[in-house]
């Protein structure tokens, strides 16, 4: 082959391969989570991972960082917004001070069955949208923890008993908690709980059957309170920005793939609820029913809550609650 032609040849495969590229080029994601890679809104994660990837035939990849490996929990709101995560898997009440309508579902008492909170997530979901839009991101889905029970070494007969405990709060609504019925309210991500129960930094907190199982509260605390005071909810949103830049076939896919996990991960929460109870059972932590006292003391402590909620968000959160009350 004379020079000419060598270089003629060697510009057409320079051309090609730049063709091509754009073509077969892939988009990463980084999607951090708070929660281990075994827990239940994770291997929901996963698949959604999975499935946004297939959807797009390999044009989107989202690498997923759970148990707090990229991000701690209250950083990854941030990270998303700011771009540093293209998305990622936020609890909405830990975000209640930055606007009532995140603090929601921490309601004790408003919402206390998949059925209520599903009504009460079909309530906000529009005003929820609208928050996130204005931050520059978008909300892809939800799926809520099992109802929410106290993890005590003390026998609860009613709020009284709860003076002075030193209590895990992962959020405004859990702190105000601790406030009300006399407890020392003490900041701890889920990633911290078994290390903090260890070493006495906590001796009880409110969560549901799923994080006692998943930090292993069992080897310190022997009584988990099924009180079924609510169900916050996971949100898995998305920078806006980096979703808009996906060419609209990956768009779609993203979107179908959120829609299927959102759908999934309702359903399996729900199932897993009663596992996660039954293994709790099994490694020896005593299932108790509130009183009915400590059922009543709990509930004025809601209805306070509640009241305190609506003033602070105005017309807003009395949309949402009469839109929740309505259906």
């Amino acid at each position: 082959m004379n020079r000419p032609v060598a270089l003629l040849a060697a510009a057409g495969f320079a051309l090609a391969a730049n063709l091509a590229g754009p073509a077969a080029a892939q988009t990463k994601w980084d999607l951090p989570s708070a929660y281990p890679a075994t827990n239940f809104h994770t291997e929901n994660l996963q698949q959604f991972a999975n499935e946004v990837e297939k959807a797009s035939g390999g044009k989107l990849k989202i690498q997923l960082h759970p148990n707090a490996s990229l991000f701690k929990a209250p950083e990854i709101k941030r990270a998303v917004q700011g771009n540093q995560a293209q998305a990622g898997e936020i609890l909405l009440v830990n975000y209640e001070n930055e606007d009532p309508l995140y603090g929601v579902d921490g309601i004790p008492f408003l919402a206390t069955s998949y059925a209520d909170s599903f009504k009460l997530y079909k309530a906000s979901r529009k005003a929820l949208e609208d928050k996130l839009a204005k931050q520059g991101m978008m909300l892809l889905y939800t799926v809520p923890w099992p109802p929410q029970g106290i993890y005590t070494k003390r026998t609860l007969a009613s709020v009284a008993d709860m003076k002075g405990l030193k209590w895990r709060a992962y959020s405004p609504a859990t702190a105000k908690i601790a406030e009300l019925v006399g407890a020392q309210p003490m900041t701890v991500q889920a990633a911290e709980v078994s290390q903090a129960l260890a070493t006495g930094v906590i001796d009880s907190y409110m969560s549901s059957g799923a994080t006692g199982f998943d930090s292993k509260t069992y080897e310190h605390v022997k009584n988990w309170y099924d009180t079924q005071a609510w169900l916050p909810k996971n949100a898995v949103i998305a920078n806006r920005k980096a979703f808009d830049a996906l060419d609209k076939a990956t768009q779609s896919g993203v979107l179908k793939a959120a829609a299927d996990a959102e759908t999934r991960g309702w359903k399996l929460s729900q199932e897993k609820n009663s596992w996660y109870v039954d293994q709790l059972k099994q490694k020896g932590m005593n299932i108790l029913p509130p009183s009915e006292q400590l059922t009543a003391d709990l509930r004025k402590v809601g209805n306070f809550m509640l009241a305190e909620w609506q003033r602070k968000s105005g017309d807003e959160g009395r949309k949402v609650i009469e839109s929740y009350r309505s259906q």
